[in-house]
């Protein structure tokens, strides 16, 4: 015990950049304590272990290096959230959630405190703190003004209590040494969480510290390869710049109602599924089976509840249907290799690789769509899973 908790407090103290007279004077100690401690002269305690652990904001099962059974029950912890939330799905509608998700957030919360410095921990709790926030207490946006902009109810909003405490772990993650993946993740769900509640400044100061999309990840790695990796790197890029380009149109459509209203709503979506399909030439798309599923529903939304064409919302949700239905059949095989030209270097999709589309996807897909459209989905007895 002595040699490994000796030397994990010297490891802990080295990295938070604190002298052994600091961690003396935080624990009611002398220096010399210390450093018999840290050369394995002798050994704190048993009491004092619990203060040691929150000074470095670590569990005590880390200062005797037990990080297997850490790892393990950090796993387990996040297994677990992953499948309530992923049962539950996401809503854009107000309204409570189940039980199971508020359990889950507070063994999140008693996570976050076992284990204070975990950033996958932080992003999970931030994460679904977001959403119970938006699903408890909803949304408020308003087109009804003379710009016909929307504008977001940000006095409402940031009264929200979850959101309140996202923000908090999120910025907790922030400071706790996560993955690039894990910060950017953050940083994504920060920004836009900041404009809700009328944080403007402090999205504003998060947006301009990060990179442009000039010198991105996907942007740059074309350029650290040569031969079927650069072509591998190129393809990731292509469709990294496809997809974003997909979410800003989606953004900007729905910010302003004369926009989300006309056709230039439905002309910009197809535009984008011509993308999609031109490069996606033979029909294999793969993962992107998703994205362009999402397109089609959209449309669908459009068709049914603004130009109130159900034919043509029929038209766009069988397509949507079927290339959801293409997206599970790929997510249960082995392997899936793309084929056209422009990607067929991406990498193959792995079998477990892509995320389920979730139990009850169809019935909370068309739960909001118009009465009316949904008999008509009822006659069709390919889209019984819509209702079942």
């Amino acid at each position: 015990m002595q040699l490994s908790l000796g030397q994990k407090i010297r490891e802990l103290r080295k990295r938070d950049g604190r002298t052994q007279e600091n961690l003396a004077e935080a624990l009611g100690v002398t220096s010399q304590a210390i450093s018999r401690w840290e050369s394995n002269g002798g050994y704190p305690d048993m009491e004092m272990l619990p203060a040691i652990a929150n000074y470095f904001h670590v569990s005590i099962d880390e200062l005797f290096g037990y990080n297997s059974d850490r790892e393990e029950k950090i796993k387990s912890i996040l297994d677990k959230a992953d499948k309530v939330m992923e049962n539950q799905g996401f809503h854009y509608y107000q309204g409570s959630i189940s039980e199971e998700v508020e359990n889950c957030i507070n063994s999140l919360r008693i996570a976050a405190d076992e284990f204070p410095n975990e950033p996958r921990i932080l992003l999970r709790l931030a994460n679904t703190l977001y959403t119970w926030g938006f699903q408890k207490y909803g949304l408020k946006v308003d087109y009804k003004n003379e710009t016909g902009i929307l504008h977001y109810d940000t006095e409402y909003h940031s009264q929200n209590p979850y959101w309140k405490e996202s923000l908090s772990a999120f910025e907790r993650l922030l400071n706790s040494n996560p993955s690039q993946k894990d910060r950017e993740s953050a940083i994504l769900r920060m920004t836009t969480l900041y404009m809700e509640m009328g944080k403007y400044k402090e999205a504003k100061e998060l947006a301009e510290a990060q990179s442009s999309v000039a010198i991105g990840k996907e942007m740059l790695m074309p350029s650290t390869a040569a031969g079927e990796e650069m072509m591998q790197y190129q393809a990731e890029r292509v469709m990294a710049l496809l997809c974003e380009l997909h979410t800003s149109v989606s953004n900007a459509l729905s910010s302003k109602i004369s926009f989300y209203t006309s056709d230039c709503r439905e002309k910009m979506d197809l535009a984008l599924i011509n993308l999609f399909e031109t490069i996606f030439e033979d029909g294999r798309c793969g993962a992107y089976h998703q994205a362009i599923g999402n397109i089609y529903m959209n449309l669908a939304d459009y068709e049914s509840y603004i130009a109130k064409n159900f034919e043509k919302a029929l038209e766009y949700f069988d397509k949507g249907f079927e290339h959801y239905r293409k997206y599970e059949q790929i997510s249960e095989e082995c392997e899936y290799s793309y084929s056209a030209p422009l990607v067929s270097y991406l990498k193959p999709v792995e079998k477990d690789t892509l995320r389920p589309l979730g139990e009850n996807f169809w019935q909370k897909e068309v739960k909001h769509m118009p009465e009316d459209f949904k008999n008509e989905l009822r006659k069709n007895k390919k889209y019984a899973i819509c209702f079942e």
